[in-house]
């Protein structure tokens, strides 16, 4: 019983109860239009009937020898419900004639209603049952004469009892016939609903590869599905992507928790100098430290990919470039390298200084790490456009062995070393920190290298909306010889 209810409590239960309730709406409006048609053709008829009685009583009379005037009553084969209803009166009131039908149906009415013959039909009742009379004023042969002629309304009222009967009868059986076919139409219809529920209730955290079944996908539900799958298919790849770098966290952690522990206790096993400890406390520091310079990395890593973290300002570009070389400048020293900063646009970005400031750090100590003793690295900042939106763009160039074909897809996926020049240690996560940095910040970055000449790295971002303050403000605010200041805009706040 809970079963079922649950069943009819549902979906099915609102759409074939909303199918019903709209038939039920639209069948007696039908039957009431039917009805209120049929109403006036049967009155409308009936009128009809009674001016040609009318028309008869006129046409069909005869004097007799004694002076009198009668009427044909129909005997013989005509039914009593066609049979005329006749009577004939004096000006004066006094009855001349009357047929058989209305002998056995008299009306009370009929003699006020003679005072006068106004010629319109009107109802008047016989036992109950009503009739509708035409009484007027005429002339037959020379004698002025006042005709009424009168019929039941019981057989237009039996055929319109007869109709209500069939409604009556009709509506419960149209009714469930709706609400049956209201429930196949429903039930078919949200069938492909049922069978996506199944398969996404089979779908769990280690069963991220099944997909929803779509049985049509022009159509709502089918649609649907595809985005369900869509969507599954991003948590597969965010999860895949997050088992690859927990294992690859632990893996990058693990060696330098198992150097520290293996230093600690060789330097515990014996007795030894200070000298030795201070050299074993040295190597656990540079451990340490090496530790600490991969969280950190991790941490504006996390911060990077998650863009409601930055928070994007008007920034000169350029001063950052000329920052950034002027802090990695000893880095170039000590190996006879040069980074000259070029400047070809004074437009400024719009991103966060941290972040960009880190990114450009990465994308320079990569150039400068892969770049051979004496090189140079050019950093040039360029205005660009992208789809039609002005940019800024800082190209990092250097004279470096440049990128293999096999790497050119993987050098920005995390920890991905490449091949690494003898004597470096590298994380491989500075130019996946540079690329998230980009996208966090609603930018690009981009490489292009050609193999034994070098590469360049493409840190493209949206460019400052500049904001000029009216005429009279500035007037008011400074002199007219004062350069204008910067002004933070919306979209910087």
């Amino acid at each position: 019983m809970t079963f079922e209810w649950r069943r009819w409590s549902g979906v099915h239960s609102r759409l074939t109860l909303s199918y019903v309730a709209a038939m039920l709406v639209v069948l007696g409006i039908y039957a009431a239009g039917v009805f209120t048609v049929v109403r006036r053709s049967a009155s409308s008829a009936l009128d009809t009937q009674i001016r040609a009685d009318f028309m008869w009583a006129t046409e069909m009379w005869e004097e007799e020898p004694d002076g009198r005037l009668s009427w044909f009553d129909g005997h013989g084969a005509i039914e009593d419900e066609d049979r005329p209803w006749l009577r004939v009166w004096t000006p004066n009131g006094e009855l001349l004639a009357q047929t058989a039908m209305a002998q056995r149906n008299p009306l009370p009415d009929s003699a006020s209603l003679a005072t006068e013959p106004s010629g319109s039909i009107r109802t008047a009742d016989s036992a109950g049952l009503p009739f509708r009379v035409l009484t007027r004023s005429v002339t037959v042969g020379d004698r002025p004469v006042i005709i009424q002629v009168a019929r039941s309304e019981a057989p237009m009222r039996r055929e319109l009892y007869q109709l209500v009967l069939v409604f009556v009868l009709g509506l419960p059986l149209a009714v469930a016939a709706a609400a049956l076919g209201g429930y196949a139409l429903a039930r078919r219809a949200l069938a492909p609903v049922g069978r996506m529920a199944e398969r996404a209730r089979a779908i769990t955290a280690t069963r991220l590869s099944e997909r929803l079944p779509v049985d049509d996908a022009n159509d709502e539900l089918g649609k649907l599905a595809l985005v369900f799958n869509r969507t599954l298919e991003r948590l597969e790849n965010s999860f895949e992507q997050m088992r690859r770098f927990t294992g690859d966290v632990s893996h990058q952690l693990r060696t330098p928790l198992t150097a520290l522990r293996t230093v600690g206790e060789v330097a515990l096993r014996d007795h030894r100098s200070k000298e030795e400890y201070r050299a074993t406390i040295g190597s656990m520091l540079e451990d340490a430290d090496r530790l600490r310079s991969l969280v950190d990395r991790l941490l504006t890593l996390s911060r990077a990919s998650s863009a409601e973290s930055t928070e994007a300002v008007p920034m000169d570009l350029s001063s950052l470039a000329e920052e950034v070389a002027a802090h990695l400048r000893v880095l170039a020293d000590e190996r006879t390298q040069t980074i000259e900063v070029r400047r070809e646009t004074n437009a400024p970005c719009l991103a966060d200084p941290v972040l960009i400031r880190q990114a450009a750090i990465n994308l320079v100590d990569n150039a400068l790490k892969y770049s051979p003793n004496g090189s140079r690295v050019v950093l040039t900042v360029r205005a660009a456009e992208e789809a039609g939106v002005p940019c800024v763009r800082l190209d990092v160039t250097d004279q470096g062995p440049g990128i293999a074909a096999g790497d050119v897809n993987r050098i920005f996926q995390r920890f991905y070393h490449g091949a690494a020049p003898a004597g470096t240690r590298s994380h491989g996560l500075g130019l996946a920190i540079a690329k998230a940095v980009a996208e966090a910040n609603q930018g690009r970055l981009t490489s292009r290298s050609t193999p034994g000449e070098g590469s360049t790295f493409s840190l493209i971002l949206p460019q400052a909306p500049i904001v000029v303050p009216p005429a009279d403000q500035v007037h008011s605010s400074r002199p007219a010889s004062a350069p204008l200041p910067h002004r933070r805009t919306a979209a910087s706040a």
